[in-house]
């Protein structure tokens, strides 16, 4: 908890055995399902200390577990065991209330609203660390860690296109596809219809995201597109289905059998 004057206390978690601030949030409740995703965010605005105290304010009604600030500081707002009220109207892998089964990491950065800074290389060791950790004492997988945008796509954008996805995969967090086609000569357009966008529709269910096989590449469709490029090639997000998505889907696919 806090100290008598309501200031942080600085101790290392029997939890983690990483050192924690922590910074107690009135914002959570209980768990209605099992643990079974982390989801890292980030926090979008102008500093750690305006996230950290929106985080804390019963008003806002939004919190996380963790708030990781730039210079690799971990604060804890909620324990591990509750509900903390960091995802929103979300969707992963059959589950629609997606708090009561997931730990919510909030990543101090301005995000696109403030130019989208870089993530220093101590606030991602930071990540690392702190999500081997959770992983480990949960029994999680590297599929089981999640953008906020994969569960929210069309409404929410981070951690952004900047975030190293294929770094914390190589410290087993989180999925990267290897050998992805560099051909990018287009299949399927917004507003196509085709068997193959319900085999593509259908891939990116089996991965977790909430698509619907239609076998037409409406909107909903193209939203997950988007975040799934956003995630795993960032140098190119279209919403549109080509060679090289297509390869995308299907190498995950076959990562989170």
């Amino acid at each position: 908890g806090t100290g008598q004057n309501g200031e942080f206390i600085c101790v290392m978690s029997y939890q983690t055995g990483i050192k924690l601030t922590k910074a107690p949030s009135p914002n959570y409740d209980q768990r209605t399902l099992p643990l079974s995703l982390i989801v890292l965010h980030y926090t979008g605005m102008e500093d750690g200390p305006s996230a950290l105290s929106r985080m804390r304010d019963p008003e806002a009604k939004v919190s996380a577990h963790y708030m990781l600030e730039e210079n690799g500081e971990i604060y804890q707002l909620v324990d591990e065991d509750c509900r903390a009220w960091h995802a929103g109207v979300a969707h992963w892998a059959g589950i629609d209330n997606v708090n009561s089964a997931s730990i919510g990491i909030e990543i101090v950065n301005g995000g696109h609203d403030y130019g989208l800074p870089d993530f220093p290389d101590v606030q991602i060791n930071a990540v690392i660390a702190l999500c081997k950790d959770i992983m480990t004492r949960h029994n999680l997988k590297a599929h089981q860690v999640v953008a906020h945008s994969d569960i929210a796509p069309g409404r929410k954008t981070d951690p952004g296109e900047k975030f190293p996805w294929a770094g914390l995969a190589a410290a087993g967090i989180g999925c990267w596809p290897e050998n992805i086609a560099q051909d990018r000569r287009i299949l399927f357009e917004a507003g196509a219809r085709d068997r193959g966008i319900s085999i593509a529709q259908s891939g990116l269910a089996h991965i977790g995201y909430g698509a619907q096989i239609t076998g037409v590449l409406d909107a909903h469709t193209g939203a997950i597109i988007t975040a799934l490029q956003r995630r795993y090639r960032p140098d190119h997000i279209d919403g549109i289905i080509d060679m090289q998505t297509m390869s995308i889907i299907t190498q995950l696919v076959d990562m989170a059998r």
